[in-house]
């Protein structure tokens, strides 16, 4: 199986097969290449619609020419914690970046979180983000705001005062709370407009159906989220604990 970058011929293969219409699988079985590996080229550069073989191959290497200059002379790449590949650790948090942008967020806001994702910590300050992700302080506020706003992340200030930015264990627990209960504007406003277009007319028992099938949806995901939380974050500790206590009264 090949490895290493793309090749000019490769993306013109993945362009093609994009024209055809193929999925990112069959173009990687055919180029011999992991899917993650399409799905993130194809991403990166404009997506399905918009990708072109010969934009998307000067893009990368001018990205690896940047990556060069930005790297001083003699210098090797940090060591990684627990005695990581950096370049491994690279690769997948653009996949994971590629992932979180089909999921819909913007690609700023994914690498951020990417970011968070990736850290023991599972927090950043807004210097550090600049630095690992070479970009200005204001793409990182922007990104900041907007994962906020999505109760994906939160701030917090430590003893010297500083922001961070931070991911807990439940984020996704918090950020399904947030979606179900953005949905509660669009029900209303849906029922809403049933008064306002009549009743009995097509129209009010479509906004009818958006609206019961909005709640019906931000029920059923609140509650499972709920059970999830409560079951996937148990501490371990606590069967054994109630383990050591006394036993039921058998006489």
């Amino acid at each position: 199986m090949p490895g290493g970058r793309l090749t000019q011929p490769e993306r013109q293969q993945i362009a093609l097969g994009l024209a055809d219409g193929l999925a990112y699988a069959e173009i990687a079985r055919r180029l011999e290449r992991p899917t993650s590996t399409v799905t993130r080229e194809v991403m990166r550069n404009g997506g399905p619609t918009a990708y072109r073989a010969d934009l998307a191959h000067r893009a990368t290497e001018r990205r690896a020419h940047r990556r060069r200059q930005a790297a001083p002379r003699g210098a090797e790449a940090p060591p990684q914690a627990h005695g990581r590949d950096a370049e491994a650790v690279r690769e997948y948090e653009e996949t994971f970046t590629t992932v979180l942008m089909q999921s819909g967020l913007p690609k700023m806001m994914a690498r951020v979180l990417t970011c968070l994702y990736t850290t023991d910590e599972g927090s950043l300050t807004a210097a550090e983000l600049v630095q690992r992700l070479q970009v200005s302080p204001a793409s990182i506020s922007k990104a900041i705001t907007f994962l906020e706003g999505q109760g994906l992340v939160r701030r917090e200030r430590n003893e010297r005062r500083r922001e961070r930015y931070v991911v807990d264990d439940d984020v996704w627990y918090q950020a399904m709370v947030a979606s179900a209960r953005s949905n509660a504007q669009v029900i209303e406003t849906a029922r809403q407009g049933v008064g306002v277009l009549g009743a009995d007319t097509p129209a009010a028992a479509r906004l009818e159906n958006i609206a019961r099938f909005l709640d019906f949806v931000s029920e059923t995901m609140t509650r499972a989220a709920e059970q999830a939380r409560d079951v996937l974050h148990t501490k371990a500790a606590t069967p054994s604990a109630g383990a050591a206590g006394p036993g039921p009264d058998r006489g």
